[in-house]
């Protein structure tokens, strides 16, 4: 009856931080039936526990069949603090090395994922009370402080600190305890395959130079030598 109460005791909590961040949020029935976010992380909490009891099938079983219901994978390795919030949901990645702390709210199609590199711990590590906008990856073992937000589409590849705001591809900070550190907003995120065509199209433009001074070159070598 205790272990009930506990859990009963949790998913009221896990309920209560829905309403307090979704304003679309009205009624407990309408999270506990229509919000996949929730019943994502409380198939996780199942899941994570078969997995910490050496039951790996039962746990990736549970993992697995959430994932095609809710469009939401969590590695059941994975570590997860109290109220986190998935919101909208669809696309979210979660490692098995991940480790998530407290009041975390991460948004659609983000990932919290490896490079290919590393072995071990390979997944991030993220702080409490960190906001992860949509289509944020965040890759590698790096560690993502308290009190942070990772703007939507951006790239973390670098340990982020705590009470800062990140943004770009790659991720870069612009707030550090409420100071602007640098002037880039979301609107201004760098795209990186325009950044590379930019630069081919500039190298292309100083070869196409270095040609046209060859040809003329050997035009005047050309003429000398018919002279001769």
């Amino acid at each position: 009856m205790e272990k009930l109460k506990k859990l009963k005791d949790e998913l009221n909590k896990e309920i209560e931080s829905v309403k307090a961040r979704d304003p679309a949020a009205k009624t407990t029935f309408e999270i506990l039936t229509l919000y996949p976010g929730l019943r994502a992380v409380a198939s996780h909490r199942v899941a994570h526990w078969f997995y910490t009891h050496d039951m790996e099938y039962a746990a990736r079983a549970i993992s697995q069949h959430s994932a095609k219901v809710t469009g939401i994978e969590i590695h059941p390795g994975a570590k997860i603090g109290k109220r986190f919030f998935i919101d909208h949901g669809h696309g979210i990645v979660i490692g098995e090395t991940s480790e998530i702390g407290d009041d975390v709210t991460m948004y659609q199609n983000a990932t919290l994922g490896g490079t290919g590199k590393d072995t071990g711990k390979r997944h991030p590590t993220v702080g409490s009370n960190v906001m992860i906008g949509a289509g944020a990856k965040i890759l590698g073992p790096v560690k993502i402080g308290d009190n942070t937000k990772i703007a939507a589409g951006s790239v973390v590849l670098k340990d982020i600190p705590s009470n800062s705001t990140a943004v770009g591809v790659p991720a870069k900070v612009v707030k550090l305890d409420g100071v602007r550190i640098d002037y880039m907003n979301q609107n201004d995120i760098p795209d990186p395959v325009w950044n590379e065509i930019e630069r081919l199209s500039t190298e292309i433009k100083e070869l196409n130079k270095k040609v046209d001074k060859l040809e003329k070159r050997n035009a005047e070598l050309e003429k000398q030598n018919n002279k001769r």
